[in-house]
Protein backbone atom coordinates (compact mmCIF):
# COMPACT_ATOMS: atom_id res chain seq x y z
CA UNK A 1 0.00 0.00 0.00
CA UNK A 2 1.26 3.51 -0.80
CA UNK A 3 1.52 6.41 1.62
CA UNK A 4 -1.74 6.81 3.49
CA UNK A 5 -3.80 9.98 3.30
CA UNK A 6 -7.43 9.75 4.33
CA UNK A 7 -9.94 12.54 4.88
CA UNK A 8 -13.66 12.71 5.57
CA UNK A 9 -15.68 9.84 7.00
CA UNK A 10 -14.23 6.36 7.51
CA UNK A 11 -16.46 3.29 7.18
CA UNK A 12 -14.84 0.86 9.58
CA UNK A 13 -16.87 -2.16 8.45
CA UNK A 14 -18.57 -2.96 5.16
CA UNK A 15 -18.97 -5.83 2.70
CA UNK A 16 -18.60 -4.73 -0.93
CA UNK A 17 -17.35 -8.01 -2.38
CA UNK A 18 -19.27 -9.32 -5.38
CA UNK A 19 -21.22 -11.91 -3.39
CA UNK A 20 -22.67 -9.20 -1.14
CA UNK A 21 -23.63 -6.62 -3.76
CA UNK A 22 -27.12 -6.31 -5.22
CA UNK A 23 -27.49 -7.60 -8.76
CA UNK A 24 -26.00 -5.17 -11.26
CA UNK A 25 -23.93 -3.30 -8.65
CA UNK A 26 -20.15 -3.29 -8.43
CA UNK A 27 -17.55 -2.31 -5.88
CA UNK A 28 -15.98 0.45 -7.97
CA UNK A 29 -19.31 2.25 -8.28
CA UNK A 30 -19.90 1.88 -4.54
CA UNK A 31 -16.48 3.35 -3.77
CA UNK A 32 -16.90 6.24 -6.20
CA UNK A 33 -20.28 7.05 -4.67
CA UNK A 34 -18.75 6.86 -1.19
CA UNK A 35 -15.95 9.24 -2.18
CA UNK A 36 -18.45 11.69 -3.64
CA UNK A 37 -20.34 11.54 -0.33
CA UNK A 38 -17.25 12.48 1.66
CA UNK A 39 -15.96 9.02 2.61
CA UNK A 40 -12.21 8.70 2.48
CA UNK A 41 -11.63 5.11 3.56
CA UNK A 42 -13.36 1.80 4.17
CA UNK A 43 -12.48 -1.55 5.67
CA UNK A 44 -13.90 -4.37 3.54
CA UNK A 45 -14.58 -7.29 5.85
CA UNK A 46 -14.23 -10.99 5.12
CA UNK A 47 -16.67 -13.55 6.50
CA UNK A 48 -15.21 -16.74 4.96
CA UNK A 49 -12.28 -17.70 2.74
CA UNK A 50 -13.91 -16.54 -0.52
CA UNK A 51 -15.10 -13.16 0.76
CA UNK A 52 -11.77 -12.60 2.52
CA UNK A 53 -9.94 -13.20 -0.76
CA UNK A 54 -12.34 -10.76 -2.41
CA UNK A 55 -11.63 -8.14 0.23
CA UNK A 56 -7.89 -8.53 -0.30
CA UNK A 57 -8.33 -8.13 -4.06
CA UNK A 58 -10.19 -4.85 -3.52
CA UNK A 59 -7.56 -3.61 -1.09
CA UNK A 60 -4.85 -4.46 -3.62
CA UNK A 61 -6.28 -2.21 -6.33
CA UNK A 62 -3.88 0.32 -7.81
CA UNK A 63 -4.30 3.75 -6.22
CA UNK A 64 -4.70 5.21 -9.71
CA UNK A 65 -7.81 3.16 -10.45
CA UNK A 66 -11.25 4.75 -10.04
CA UNK A 67 -12.66 4.13 -6.62
CA UNK A 68 -9.30 3.26 -5.10
CA UNK A 69 -6.93 5.67 -3.35
CA UNK A 70 -7.74 8.44 -5.81
CA UNK A 71 -11.20 8.32 -4.31
CA UNK A 72 -11.88 5.99 -1.41
CA UNK A 73 -9.10 3.93 0.12
CA UNK A 74 -9.79 0.25 0.85
CA UNK A 75 -8.31 -2.07 3.45
CA UNK A 76 -9.24 -5.69 4.06
CA UNK A 77 -9.88 -8.15 6.83
CA UNK A 78 -9.63 -11.93 6.76
CA UNK A 79 -12.20 -13.72 8.85
CA UNK A 80 -14.69 -16.51 9.41
CA UNK A 81 -18.13 -15.40 10.61
CA UNK A 82 -19.75 -17.53 13.33
CA UNK A 83 -22.46 -18.50 10.83
CA UNK A 84 -19.73 -20.24 8.77
CA UNK A 85 -17.70 -21.53 11.73
CA UNK A 86 -18.05 -25.17 10.65
CA UNK A 87 -15.91 -24.38 7.57
CA UNK A 88 -12.82 -24.08 9.75
CA UNK A 89 -10.13 -21.45 10.07
CA UNK A 90 -7.28 -23.16 8.18
CA UNK A 91 -7.80 -21.31 4.84
CA UNK A 92 -7.56 -17.97 6.63
CA UNK A 93 -4.01 -18.65 7.76
CA UNK A 94 -2.98 -19.24 4.14
CA UNK A 95 -4.65 -16.01 3.01
CA UNK A 96 -2.90 -14.05 5.75
CA UNK A 97 0.51 -15.44 4.82
CA UNK A 98 -0.03 -14.69 1.13
CA UNK A 99 -1.29 -11.16 1.70
CA UNK A 100 1.56 -10.35 4.07
CA UNK A 101 4.06 -11.32 1.37
CA UNK A 102 2.32 -9.85 -1.69
CA UNK A 103 0.33 -6.88 -0.32
CA UNK A 104 1.89 -5.69 2.93
CA UNK A 105 -0.46 -3.37 4.78
CA UNK A 106 -3.56 -4.40 2.85
CA UNK A 107 -4.94 -6.68 5.57
CA UNK A 108 -5.53 -4.81 8.81
CA UNK A 109 -7.54 -7.27 10.92
CA UNK A 110 -8.73 -10.79 11.53
CA UNK A 111 -12.51 -11.13 11.55
CA UNK A 112 -15.29 -10.68 11.61
CA UNK A 113 -15.41 -13.54 14.02
CA UNK A 114 -17.17 -14.32 17.25
CA UNK A 115 -20.42 -15.81 18.47
CA UNK A 116 -23.99 -15.61 17.21
CA UNK A 117 -26.48 -17.39 19.45
CA UNK A 118 -29.47 -15.72 17.82
CA UNK A 119 -29.34 -17.85 14.67
CA UNK A 120 -26.95 -20.67 15.67
CA UNK A 121 -26.23 -21.42 12.00
CA UNK A 122 -23.12 -23.25 13.24
CA UNK A 123 -23.08 -25.34 16.43
CA UNK A 124 -21.88 -23.38 19.43
CA UNK A 125 -18.85 -25.56 20.00
CA UNK A 126 -17.74 -24.86 16.41
CA UNK A 127 -18.34 -21.15 16.92
CA UNK A 128 -16.25 -21.11 20.08
CA UNK A 129 -13.44 -23.05 18.42
CA UNK A 130 -13.32 -20.79 15.35
CA UNK A 131 -13.46 -17.67 17.52
CA UNK A 132 -10.63 -18.88 19.74
CA UNK A 133 -8.45 -19.77 16.74
CA UNK A 134 -9.01 -16.35 15.18
CA UNK A 135 -8.07 -14.58 18.42
CA UNK A 136 -4.81 -16.49 18.22
CA UNK A 137 -4.33 -15.65 14.52
CA UNK A 138 -4.76 -11.94 15.21
CA UNK A 139 -2.16 -12.06 17.95
CA UNK A 140 0.20 -14.16 15.85
CA UNK A 141 0.09 -11.68 12.96
CA UNK A 142 -0.06 -8.52 15.05
CA UNK A 143 -3.45 -7.56 13.61
CA UNK A 144 -6.61 -6.09 15.06
CA UNK A 145 -9.49 -8.43 15.86
CA UNK A 146 -13.03 -7.61 14.66
CA UNK A 147 -15.66 -9.26 16.85
CA UNK A 148 -19.28 -10.07 16.07
CA UNK A 149 -21.36 -10.96 19.12
CA UNK A 150 -25.12 -11.47 19.24
CA UNK A 151 -26.94 -12.74 22.30
CA UNK A 152 -23.60 -14.15 23.49
CA UNK A 153 -22.01 -11.44 25.60
CA UNK A 154 -20.96 -13.59 28.55
CA UNK A 155 -19.32 -16.27 26.42
CA UNK A 156 -17.64 -13.57 24.32
CA UNK A 157 -16.10 -11.92 27.37
CA UNK A 158 -15.17 -15.28 28.89
CA UNK A 159 -13.32 -16.40 25.77
CA UNK A 160 -11.50 -13.09 25.35
CA UNK A 161 -10.50 -13.19 29.01
CA UNK A 162 -9.26 -16.77 28.80
CA UNK A 163 -7.23 -16.12 25.64
CA UNK A 164 -6.20 -12.58 26.50
CA UNK A 165 -7.62 -10.02 24.05
CA UNK A 166 -5.39 -8.73 21.26
CA UNK A 167 -3.95 -5.27 21.82
CA UNK A 168 -6.31 -3.87 19.15
CA UNK A 169 -9.90 -5.01 19.40
CA UNK A 170 -13.09 -3.84 17.66
CA UNK A 171 -16.60 -4.71 18.78
CA UNK A 172 -18.33 -4.45 15.41
CA UNK A 173 -21.94 -3.28 15.04
CA UNK A 174 -22.21 -2.70 18.77
CA UNK A 175 -25.67 -3.72 19.96
CA UNK A 176 -25.23 -3.74 23.72
CA UNK A 177 -26.15 -1.16 26.30
CA UNK A 178 -24.06 0.93 28.71
CA UNK A 179 -23.05 -2.08 30.85
CA UNK A 180 -21.75 -4.06 27.84
CA UNK A 181 -20.01 -0.92 26.63
CA UNK A 182 -18.30 -0.54 30.00
CA UNK A 183 -17.07 -4.14 29.91
CA UNK A 184 -15.79 -3.75 26.36
CA UNK A 185 -13.96 -0.52 27.14
CA UNK A 186 -12.47 -2.14 30.24
CA UNK A 187 -10.66 -4.72 28.08
CA UNK A 188 -9.42 -2.05 25.68
CA UNK A 189 -11.97 -2.51 22.89
CA UNK A 190 -13.15 0.10 20.41
CA UNK A 191 -16.91 0.28 19.83
CA UNK A 192 -18.15 0.49 16.23
CA UNK A 193 -21.66 1.88 15.76
CA UNK A 194 -23.85 1.15 12.74
CA UNK A 195 -27.16 2.38 11.36
CA UNK A 196 -28.84 0.73 14.35
CA UNK A 197 -28.24 3.98 16.27
CA UNK A 198 -30.83 5.62 13.99
CA UNK A 199 -33.51 2.99 14.74
CA UNK A 200 -36.36 4.07 16.99
CA UNK A 201 -36.10 1.08 19.36
CA UNK A 202 -32.32 1.28 19.91
CA UNK A 203 -32.22 3.43 23.03
CA UNK A 204 -29.73 1.13 24.80
CA UNK A 205 -27.32 1.42 21.87
CA UNK A 206 -27.63 5.21 21.87
CA UNK A 207 -26.90 5.27 25.61
CA UNK A 208 -23.78 3.19 24.96
CA UNK A 209 -22.73 5.59 22.20
CA UNK A 210 -23.07 8.50 24.63
CA UNK A 211 -20.88 6.66 27.14
CA UNK A 212 -18.13 5.81 24.64
CA UNK A 213 -15.06 8.07 24.65
CA UNK A 214 -14.48 9.74 21.27
CA UNK A 215 -11.06 8.12 20.94
CA UNK A 216 -12.67 4.65 21.07
CA UNK A 217 -15.70 5.31 18.86
CA UNK A 218 -15.88 4.05 15.27
CA UNK A 219 -18.58 4.50 12.63
CA UNK A 220 -19.62 1.77 10.19
CA UNK A 221 -22.33 0.81 7.73
CA UNK A 222 -22.07 -3.00 7.74
CA UNK A 223 -23.22 -2.58 4.12
CA UNK A 224 -25.25 -4.09 2.55
CA UNK A 225 -26.99 -4.62 5.91
CA UNK A 226 -28.59 -2.26 8.44
CA UNK A 227 -29.19 0.79 6.28
CA UNK A 228 -29.76 3.85 8.47
CA UNK A 229 -32.94 5.87 8.60
CA UNK A 230 -34.28 7.20 6.20
CA UNK A 231 -33.07 4.30 4.02
CA UNK A 232 -33.94 1.48 6.40
CA UNK A 233 -34.91 -1.67 4.51
CA UNK A 234 -32.81 -0.86 1.44
CA UNK A 235 -29.41 -2.41 0.64
CA UNK A 236 -26.91 -0.36 2.61
CA UNK A 237 -23.86 1.28 1.03
CA UNK A 238 -20.64 2.87 2.33
CA UNK A 239 -21.82 6.29 1.14
CA UNK A 240 -24.38 6.25 3.94
CA UNK A 241 -21.80 6.05 6.72
CA UNK A 242 -22.13 9.84 6.82
CA UNK A 243 -25.76 9.45 7.95
CA UNK A 244 -24.70 7.18 10.80
CA UNK A 245 -21.97 9.60 11.80
CA UNK A 246 -24.22 12.63 11.65
CA UNK A 247 -26.78 10.87 13.83
CA UNK A 248 -24.08 10.05 16.38
CA UNK A 249 -22.80 13.63 16.29
CA UNK A 250 -26.28 15.02 16.96
CA UNK A 251 -26.74 12.53 19.82
CA UNK A 252 -23.42 13.51 21.39
CA UNK A 253 -23.86 17.24 20.77
CA UNK A 254 -20.73 17.60 18.63
CA UNK A 255 -20.25 19.01 15.13
CA UNK A 256 -20.32 16.30 12.43
CA UNK A 257 -16.88 17.29 11.15
CA UNK A 258 -15.48 16.80 14.65
CA UNK A 259 -16.92 13.31 14.95
CA UNK A 260 -15.77 12.48 11.41
CA UNK A 261 -12.22 13.44 12.37
CA UNK A 262 -12.20 11.64 15.73
CA UNK A 263 -13.79 8.43 14.41
CA UNK A 264 -11.46 8.41 11.39
CA UNK A 265 -8.44 8.82 13.68
CA UNK A 266 -9.74 6.04 15.93
CA UNK A 267 -10.20 3.70 12.95
CA UNK A 268 -6.72 4.42 11.64
CA UNK A 269 -5.29 3.84 15.10
CA UNK A 270 -7.04 0.56 15.86
CA UNK A 271 -6.30 -0.82 12.39
CA UNK A 272 -2.71 0.53 12.49
CA UNK A 273 -3.16 2.38 9.19
CA UNK A 274 -0.44 4.82 8.29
Amino acid sequence: MQETTVSGWFDSHCHIQDQYLPEGADAVAALVEAHESGVGGVVCVGTDAASSAGAIALAGRSPSEPGAAGGCRVWATVGLHPHQAVEGVAPLAELLEGAAAELPGAVVAVGECGLDYHYDHSPRDAQLRAFREQVRLAKQHGLALVVHTREAWDDTFDLLESEGPPERLVMHCFTGGPEEARRCLQIGAYLSFSGIVTFRNAEDVREAALACPAERLLVETDAPFLAPVPHRGKPNRPAWVRLVGESLAALRGSPPEELAASSRAAAMRVFAIG
